[in-house]
């Protein structure tokens, strides 16, 4: 099979060779064609990646999640890029070559750097872990288009009690360093489990679970006898009462146990070396050398500007009072919500619809470039809507099989008020992460690495765009009514208190119960959203300051050009020079503009 993969790859690298007139000797094929084959190995060795991206190679497997093997792929990264070094002559290469070998380079020696940090995670959290994606996965990710592929669906359900042993040896592992989440994860993510274990096999209901009713409705796209259809369905049955059930009540069992070990203690400072843990992850995700006091400092200011901003807009309003009691209004007033009902929650994806339909329409404004690959609106899945993000975005197939998708977490529509939409439309479809990600998938000069993984790595660059892309539309005249204007600010206020309460929590021993307390004082989010939102930090430490960090950058180099090219600035052409080169670490990016600027 690698054989084979290998000899597609070079045989597809050579015919885009043969177009641009490049010899196979020429250096520039050689890098391309090397960095492209470190990626379909990678693939190889990842059967759940590959299948994101629409290819059906090892696809009745599951990754291997073990810590052993985590630690044999930076050891295998390390040899990549040794080989890299010793057959590519740097030298000869063309700009953009040059950075696809000093872009894999940096991924791969900050993965070097955090080998000390290995076990510093939470393999299972309300926010995120295999015992909600394995659901999300095979809904979303694994399709069935033939025989085949409904019986790879089988095997993978066959196969969950290996994975979710692997699963919980990690943490097992990790306890005995005492690495174990916060008291509060463990009745969200026991529930999460129950609910996946809710309907038809596993009960009497009426009503199938997830997995049988996605199952079978995917057979109804397969042209197969009766008699074919009724086995692959009690086969799904027998695996989901046996296997899934079977993975599902250890997995329980072992949370059950791990609870009684947790505690109330929040931060990652909790962690063995975890103020050295906390720096690096924050160097990693920012993509930069900034300190958690910085961090800090930033967000606090964020938080004055903004607020100050607002007070603005309130004033136009006509509401007379505070800015906490014009918090208080946008909170508690019927106006700004749809109904908490099924009527309510299909005329928010309707608008939310609506929104990225109009703003499509309208790209001309800002862009060159735009993506082929459609973008949908769905809401989140029962089974995860209860503790997953309010709104996410979910890439398209690299090969069109499946759009990109925005989810919007219908489950409390008070946590998802008709002001914000706008802003959180353009944020997570387009122009925001759509554009980003669907473009760079498409573009047909970049290494593979570049256009299908590099966006899940550069948070920095990833979000930092979404909250800029969030900004750029008020420029232009959008935002009109002024209370969907206060929404962007709120959301803008949002990234900035996560600079406060990400390092407060991490850093400085702030409690949950502090972290959730500064929101209330400081935005106008529901006490439901400021705790999911700050349950969101403690269990992903870092993370939250890759947005706000990544648009200051963005907003930098954008007023850098407008000052040096005056008249000659082009934001459009700012833009592809952005997002065609696909994701990138804050100071490669930086040194693209320059370039770029002192060309024009």
């Amino acid at each position: 099979m690698k054989k084979l993969l290998i000899s597609i790859l070079a045989f597809l690298v050579s015919g885009i060779a043969f177009a641009q007139g490049i010899t196979p000797s020429d250096e520039n094929q050689r890098a391309i064609q090397l960095l492209d084959q470190f990626y379909m190995e990678y693939l190889e060795r990842h059967p759940m990646s590959a299948s994101s991206m629409g290819i059906k190679k090892n696809y009745d497997q599951w990754d291997d999640i073990s810590d052993k093997a985590a630690e044999a792929e930076i050891k295998l990264l390390e040899k990549n890029v040794d080989r890299l070094k010793k057959e590519i002559d740097y030298s000869q290469l063309n700009e953009q070559n040059l950075l696809s070998c000093q872009l894999y380079e940096y991924m791969v020696d900050i993965e070097k750097e955090g080998r000390p940090f290995l076990m510093h995670n939470y393999p299972i959290t309300q926010l995120f872990g295999l015992h909600t994606e394995v659901a999300s996965f095979l809904s979303s990710i694994h399709a069935i288009d033939s025989l085949s592929d409904a019986e790879a669906y089988l095997k993978r359900l066959k196969k969950i009690p290996a994975l979710f042993h692997q699963l919980i040896q990690n943490s097992q592992a990790r306890a005995s360093r005492g690495i174990i989440p916060p008291s509060f994860v463990f009745p969200k993510v026991l529930a999460d489990c129950e609910t996946i274990l809710k309907g038809f096999p596993f009960d009497k209901s009426k009503d199938s679970c997830t997995l049988f009713k996605d199952f079978s409705s995917k057979l109804k796209n397969l042209s197969l006898s009766p008699a074919k259809q009724a086995g692959l369905l009690s086969q799904c049955k027998s695996a989901l009462q046996k296997d899934v059930y079977q993975a599902y009540q250890m997995l329980i069992n072992h949370l059950k146990e791990l609870e009684k070990k947790s505690d109330r203690r929040d931060g990652a400072w909790k962690f063995p070396e975890g103020e050295a843990f906390y720096q690096y992850v924050l160097r990693k995700t920012t993509t930069s050398s900034i300190t958690p006091d910085q961090v800090f400092v930033k967000g606090e200011q964020e938080v004055a500007r903004i607020h100050q901003e607002m007070k603005v807009i309130m004033l136009q309003t006509g509401f007379q009072g505070t800015l906490k009691e014009f918090f208080t209004n946008m909170k508690e007033s019927p106006q700004f919500y749809f109904p908490n009902d099924e009527n309510g929650k299909a005329a928010y994806l309707a608008k939310a619809t609506a929104i990225i339909d109009s703003m499509r329409s309208q790209l001309d404004i800002f862009f060159i470039s735009k993506p082929k690959a459609p973008i949908q609106v769905r809401a989140v899945e029962p089974y995860r809507e209860k503790t997953s993000a309010f709104a996410f975005y979910q890439e398209p197939a690299a090969d069109g099989s499946r759009p990109g998708i925005y989810y919007v977490s219908t489950f409390d529509m008070k946590s998802i008020p008709t002001y914000k939409m706008e802003a959180l439309a353009y944020h997570e479809g387009i122009p925001g992460h759509h554009m980003q990600i669907a473009l760079a998938q498409e573009m047909k000069d970049l290494p593979l690495f570049r256009k299908n993984g590099a966006y899940q790595y550069f948070m920095a660059y990833v979000e930092g765009w979404a909250l800029y892309t969030e900004w750029l539309p008020k420029q232009y005249g959008f935002y009109k009514d002024p209370y969907s204007d206060f929404g962007r600010l709120s959301m803008e206020l949002l990234r900035a208190v996560r600079l406060v309460v990400d390092a407060g929590i991490h850093a400085r021993r702030w409690t949950r119960e502090q972290a959730i307390q500064y929101f209330l004082s400081n935005t106008p989010m529901s006490e439901f959203e400021a705790t999911r939102e700050v349950e969101r930090y403690i269990v992903w430490p870092s993370q939250a300051t890759a947005y706000k960090i990544g648009m200051i950058k963005i907003q930098e180099l954008r007023a850098l050009c407008q000052q040096n090219l005056g008249a000659r600035f082009d934001q459009r052409k700012f833009h592809d020079l952005i997002l065609l080169n696909g994701a990138l670490p804050l100071n490669m990016l930086e040194k693209t503009v320059r370039q770029w600027m002192e060309k024009q």
